[in-house]
């Protein structure tokens, strides 16, 4: 595949215009530009041009907010994505409730269209559900129905744990062995015999097996990108029926949608970020930390260029900024991880130690660490850690001893803390702080 130079103009929104070129490639991209010599230019791309050849540009327009229109009509949809993350919304507020069933939690979890399961008649009116594309990428799951029967195993694990187990001992005291209820200031938090706090597990779980998995592995992928005649269709601009865009653009919004589908200005969503529990959330955790300040934009720029590549046909490009967009989000569940694994250790280690905020850190990083197998690794198809690595490190997080946190001692959550941190780029203090 021939890889095309292009240079960024800044001039409001990023401008890159067009020089004289060859004709189309063989592989559909805009058509590589041609020297004056004749010669392909070399500048940025490998390719030796004798030195004789000026730098040539591709037309990319990049514009300042995530819009993108066709005939006066946006292009841009991505409201799937809007409706399961309010439907996971209003399932977490329901392990609040101890006279929630099963069957309740299981018809939110795996809603059919026109299910009473939500108290937003907009949902359940949808076809949408949440299990349906709980580790579903084509990446990763479309050849691995054994791994997805697992992990959806999970969730229902956890559902019926927090019926089970700790609904029936909502007024107990929790101690070891015993699930019930904890301290936390002027909040409570109820939690299992081995002081999981479900709602933390389950919540963070889903930031791994819906949000980054649809998001790096399923949408971003060039299986679901370049399916079929998706690229043919995107180059001569034809829209699926009925609708202003193309699958392409429509498949890359709809990664977009599950990072800012509940953003008020989704198309400048850097101004309102932290508007879900999920990915948008944490985004702006890392952006407040000195050490990671700048992700958020680097996001949304690769969302946006690679939107704006994929009008200009320039797949090249588009496959950069999905790289970058895995590297930056991958780092999420790794980085939170670590936090509140430290968070955790700290209160922990204090004379009369607060049990109830020790386990809501724990109970995130255990989701979070759940979440580092959906993560993707820049040029590979891989995680930065597979399920079975996650789940040694969760087995040593509750294995301790019997009685899971209340016996986690520092060493443990150090050790855990350094394994995720020697994948990636960054310390543990840095993460920890």
């Amino acid at each position: 595949m021939r890889k095309m130079v292009f240079t960024f103009v800044t001039l409001g929104a990023f401008l890159v215009t067009s020089c004289d070129s060859e004709e189309s490639n063989g592989d559909d991209l805009p058509v590589v530009a041609t020297c004056n010599d004749g010669e392909r230019n070399g500048n940025e791309t490998g390719i030796d041009c004798g030195g004789s050849c000026t730098p040539c540009e591709t037309a990319i327009e990049n514009p300042t907010n995530y819009t993108f229109e066709r005939n006066g009509e946006s292009t841009v949809n991505f409201s799937g994505q809007t409706i399961r993350i309010q439907m996971a919304n209003e399932l977490l507020a329901v392990f609040g409730d101890n006279g929630a069933t099963i069957e309740i939690f299981e018809g939110m979890f795996a809603h059919e269209e026109g299910g009473v399961d939500f108290e937003n008649d907009e949902l359940n009116a949808s076809d949408k559900s949440i299990r349906s594309k709980t580790a579903a990428s084509a990446d990763y799951f479309s050849t691995n129905a054994t791994g997805q029967a697992l992990i959806r195993a999970d969730f229902d694990r956890w559902i019926q744990a927090q019926v089970e187990e700790v609904f029936p001992n909502w007024e107990i005291a929790a101690a070891a062995g015993t699930a019930g209820q904890l301290a936390d200031g002027e909040r409570t938090r109820y939690v299992s015999g081995l002081g999981l706090e479900y709602d933390q597990v389950f919540a963070k779980g889903l930031i791994g097996a819906l949000m980054t998995d649809q998001t790096l592995n399923n949408y971003l992928s060039t299986a679901v990108l370049d399916e079929g005649d998706n690229r043919a269709n995107n180059d001569a601009n034809t829209p699926e029926e009925g609708k202003p865009y193309t699958t392409m653009e429509h498949k890359w919004d709809e990664a977009y949608g599950y990072v800012y589908g509940l953003n008020e200005d989704s198309s400048d969503p850097n101004a309102d970020l932290g508007a879900d529990r999920f990915l948008n959330e944490y985004i702006e955790r890392l952006e407040a930390d000195p050490d990671f300040a700048g992700i958020a934009d680097e996001i949304f720029q690769a969302f946006k260029l690679g939107r704006a590549a994929i009008v200009a046909k320039n797949y090249s490009v588009r496959d950069e900024q999905a790289a970058i967009i895995r590297e930056k989000i991958s780092q999420i569940p790794a980085v939170r991880a670590i936090y509140y694994l430290q968070a955790g250790k700290r209160t922990l280690a204090e004379e009369n130690p607060n049990y109830g905020s020790a386990f809501h850190a724990l109970s995130e990083a255990y989701g979070f660490i759940y979440g580092l197998q959906f993560t993707r690794k820049p040029g590979t198809e891989e995680p930065y850690f597979s399920r079975e690595e996650t789940e040694a490190l969760l087995a040593d997080l509750m294995d301790d001893g019997e009685n899971g946190f209340w016996d986690v001692t520092s060493e443990t959550l150090d050790t855990i803390s350094e394994t995720i941190a020697s994948r990636f780029d960054f310390t543990v203090q840095q993460a920890a702080e």
